[in-house]
This record gives structure tokens, C-alpha cells and sequence, in this order.
């Protein structure tokens, strides 16, 4: 970008490092691409749980106190307008950026629309999940359905660009916004620099399956919990960790009370702790349960197990299915108890060797690393912006 202005860059995100999830990492790894490509960044996030430690940065990240509900989600109205109205006037009255990045809710969409209008700075849209579909899937009926609908459809068509992190998610975007142009597929992936075989194996820790994740309907981690008290009795020593928050912690909890000790929940915590437990555990677990608005959903969680040497044991659909399945990555199973049990009691009779574990740790490395990722986005933000890569 010799001889030409530094471009100004601003993404806004409810999430955001040192949170652990899909979209904090997505959008630090943007965040991260944008400022290797030369672009002034800032970050309009939210202050993340106290457990949780900032992270360096060559960027600059600002934080708002945001409410979370009792799990530490930022997931429901009043958690969304929590951040949403702060962020207009967070956004208002900063230094003006030459393009701004947003990702879902829509309610962030609009006010960024909004903001993006009365400024007039082109913004982009990042899409992991078409909030409309996903919001369908779970019984969201009538009024509140159509306006999320028309919100969600609002912002897209008018944003300068739109990044999908899968084939499934353009094709949902463009059944939404009948836009043909202006979609751009960057793939998604996992942090390989946090989860990698290197590290802590929480050796002495014994033999344990590990979720780590949110826990939502949209999951159905139940699956999980009911598959492992298929197995329980059998292997008294094995553990089941649950680590991660959601809307089914408390019913989670409660469907696992009488495996007592086998099963233990433990709060979100950060990416490196994660990545050790996976690096010991006889296998990583993640679902997408179907018929619930995401059965085009790619699940990042199998990715950062993976990364970390720990094979994959998958409930339900979505392309990893396919994935597992062609690469041997572990098991993909439909999402029923008794085949989740089948699964685990295979890993159980046959741990993965050490051999297995490194080839699963390269094969993430090379075809799914965020760094790819965040290169690929990082070009697309900067086109919409007019400002070249």
C-alpha cells in the first residue's frame, strides 16, 4: 500500500478476544489480518467475563460494560441492547473509519446501518449464520419472526459486502436478499497459534471426553450427557467435562445429576487452558442438532479439538460430517444417544496414538488454520472500503 493513505478499519462485535468462541476468534484473526495488510483497527467490543485476561494486540480494542445473562452469554434482547445502544453513539462519535465491520445479531446490523448512513461509510457484513433461519429453527413464530426477517434482510442488502464462512451460509444469504454480487465465501477455521499439540497434556488428569462450547438448543449437547450415561457404569473411571455456558447449562446439569461425579461443568475459560484438555482427552465432542436452522452450520468446536491432537466424536449434521468422515477425524454420528454411546466406547477400547494425534494436529494446521482465514477476509474488507489489499 506504498504511497497510499493507511486505511481505517472498525469492527464492532459483542465478542471478541479473549472470549472463547467462534466468532471471537473469526474476528480476531480479521482484526489481525487487517493490521498485517497495514490498516489502522480499531475494536468497539465488550468488557469479557473477569475470569477471562485481555490479550496484546497492534490494534487498538475499546470495552463497554455489557449485561450477560445468568450462563455469561451476551444472547437476548436486553442483552443485545445492552451493547447496541451504547455502540451507536460509541460509533457516532469516533474517528470516522473508511469502512466498518459488523457481524450478527441484525439489531447490531441496523444500528450500524444507521450509523454507516448518517456518516456515510460503506460497511461489511460478516456472516456466520443467518440469525432469520437459526431463529425459525428454534419455534421463533409470527410478528417477532418477520421482523427479525426484514432486519436481518435490511442490513445484508445493503451492506458493501457480505463474508460468508461457508458455501451453505452464501446460499442462505442470497435466498434471503435475492443479491447476487457482493458475497464473498472466506471459509472458517481455528486458531492454530492457541490450539496445537504443543503444550500441556493435563497428564495424572486420567481418561475424560471434553465439550467445550456453548450449549444451546442449537447444539443439543444433551446428546452427550445421554450418550455417556449409556457408557458411565461400564467405565467408572472415565469423566465427561463440560466446559462453556448457554441457555441449557441448568437442564444440562439437572439431566446429568445422577452420573454424579463422572460429569463435571466447569465454567468458560480461556483457549489455551481448553487446548490442554484437549491435548489429554480420548476425544473432543460437538454437535449441530438438526432441524434447528443450522443444519448448514460448520462447527468450529471439532476443529480446535482437532488442532489440538484429539479426535473428533460429531452428533448430528452440518459439513463436518463429511469432513470426519473422508479425512479420519474421529466419528461422525447422527445425533442420538446410542450412537454417541457407540462411539465413545470405541475410543475407550482403542485411544488414539500419539502418531494419530500429530496427524490430526498438521491435517488442521494445513487445511483450516484462521490465519487463512483472516488473510482472506482482511482483502475483502479493504475492496469494500475502495482501499485495495
Amino acid at each position: 500500500m506504498t504511497g497510499r493513505r493507511v486505511p481505517r478499519v472498525t469492527i464492532t462485535s459483542r465478542l471478541f478476544a479473549p472470549e472463547v468462541g467462534a466468532a471471537a476468534y473469526r474476528l480476531k484473526a480479521l482484526a489481525d489480518g487487517l493490521a498485517a495488510k497495514g490498516a489502522e483497527v480499531r475494536v468497539l467490543t465488550t468488557k469479557p467475563p473477569k475470569a477471562l485476561k485481555g490479550t496484546d494486540a497492534d490494534y487498538e480494542v475499546r470495552r463497554w460494560p455489557v449485561l450477560r445473562d445468568a450462563g455469561g452469554n451476551v444472547r437476548g434482547y436486553i442483552q443485545y441492547l445492552s451493547f447496541d445502544v451504547p455502540l451507536f453513539l460509541r460509533l457516532l462519535l469516533s474517528p470516522k473509519p473508511d469502512v466498518v465491520v459488523v457481524e450478527p445479531p441484525p439489531t447490531t446490523g441496523l444500528v450500524v446501518k444507521t450509523v454507516c448512513l448518517l456518516r456515510r461509510i460503506p460497511y461489511v457484513y460478516f456472516s456466520a449464520d443467518v440469525s432469520s433461519s437459526a431463529a425459525k429453527g428454534i419455534g421463533l413464530r409470527g410478528p417477532a419472526l418477520k421482523l427479525l426477517t426484514w432486519m436481518e434482510r435490511t442490513v445484508l442488502k445493503s451492506a458493501a459486502g457480505i463474508l460468508a464462512v461457508s458455501d451453505g451460509v452464501s446460499q442462505e444469504v442470497e435466498a434471503l436478499t435475492g443479491r447476487k454480487q457482493g458475497i464473498f465465501m472466506v471459509g472458517t477455521g481455528v486458531d492454530t497459534d492457541t490450539f496445537t499439540l504443543d503444550g500441556d497434556a493435563r497428564s495424572g488428569e486420567g481418561r475424560y471426553f471434553v465439550y467445550a462450547g456453548t450449549m444451546s438448543e442449537i447444539q443439543g449437547a444433551q446428546v452427550f450427557i445421554d450418550g455417556f450415561a449409556l457408557i458411565a457404569k461400564d467405565n467408572p473411571d472415565v469423566r465427561l467435562l463440560m466446559f462453556g455456558q448457554g441457555v441449557e447449562l441448568e437442564a444440562l446439569k439437572a439431566r446429568s445429576a445422577s452420573l454424579g461425579a463422572q460429569v463435571e461443568f466447569r465454567p468458560p475459560t480461556s483457549g489455551s487452558e481448553v487446548a490442554s484438555w484437549f491435548r489429554g482427552s480420548l476425544a473432543s465432542l460437538a454437535s449441530v442438532r438438526p432441524g434447528k436452522g443450522y443444519d448448514f452450520a460448520f462447527a468450529t468446536k471439532s476443529l480446535a479439538g482437532l488442532a489440538a491432537g484429539a479426535p473428533a466424536i460429531y452428533a448430528g449434521v452440518g459439513p463436518m460430517v463429511q469432513l470426519i468422515e473422508d479425512n479420519r477425524l474421529g466419528v461422525a454420528t447422527g445425533w442420538d444417544a446410542a450412537s454417541v454411546a457407540v462411539a465413545m466406547k470405541a475410543v475407550i477400547a482403542s485411544p488414539v496414538s500419539d502418531d494419530d494425534r500429530s496427524r490430526l494436529s498438521a491435517w488442521t494446521e494445513k487445511n483450516f488454520s484462521l490465519r487463512a482465514v483472516g488473510r482472506t477476509a482482511a482483502a475483502r474488507v479493504l475492496e469494500s472500503a475502495g482501499a485495495g489489499s
